[in-house]
């Protein structure tokens, strides 16, 4: 009589190393479900991450054959983009507005004195704007330029108290000695003529150069 458990063996048709085989494999597919259960998922989420690279990393670490920055121009990569200056004496209360620090009530008043100069004809100026702090000039001034050459002049030798007053660097009693001296030699020759014969100040004369014609 055969064993009974020959027809088992027989139905299954599986050899000696087969059931080992079959057995380890069980195993293992036991101790995965196990572990995946009874540990947390952990799997990481991986999340796309923009990098802006500066012009100056990407000129130094380039691809052979390839754009340092794809998608972007060329001149972006090898300059640095820079706003224009603005100019002091072309610029209107919109531009001035958009620099840091100015709101609509400086911007005013820096027109109305770029007004009542004739013009920028440096930045340092705006220190005298009434209200600007020393803050807010420290911001704005590496971003603007005064070209000197659209101040509006005053024609010394033919200017009468009125236009030379408008200056804010001249007070009554130095205007009233230029129309003095002037009625006396008949004209002025130069700034450096009212400083020596002590009509003005060296300081004064400072301030007002770029704004008095002489030649006329």
């Amino acid at each position: 009589m055969e064993p009974s458990h020959k027809p088992l063996k027989e139905w299954f048709g599986y050899s000696r190393r087969e059931r080992r085989s079959s057995f380890i494999l069980l195993m293992i597919i036991g101790l995965v479900t196990g572990v995946r259960y009874l540990v947390p998922d952990s799997r990481a989420t991986i999340e796309e991450v923009q990098i802006e690279i500066p012009a100056a990393v990407g000129e130094r670490f380039s691809f052979a054959g390839s754009d340092p920055l794809p998608g972007r121009p060329k001149s972006a990569v090898n300059k640095r983009e820079q706003k224009p200056l603005l100019d002091l004496n072309r610029c209107d209360s919109a531009s001035l507005v958009a620099l840091p620090g100015i709101g609509p009530v400086l911007s005013v008043r820096i027109l109305k004195y770029r007004n009542l100069l004739g013009g920028y004809a440096r930045v340092s100026q705006l220190r005298e704007v009434y209200g600007l702090p020393e803050e807010t000039f420290n911001l704005i001034s590496g971003r603007v330029f005064a070209d000197s050459t659209a101040v509006r002049k005053i024609v010394i030798n033919r200017a009468d108290f009125k236009e030379l007053i408008r200056l804010p660097y001249f007070d009554r009693t130095e205007v009233s000695a230029i129309l003095r001296y002037r009625d006396v030699e008949g004209r002025v020759s130069g700034i450096g003529e009212l400083v020596s014969n002590r009509i003005i100040s060296s300081e004064t004369a400072g301030k007002v150069r770029p704004y008095l014609d002489f030649d006329n």
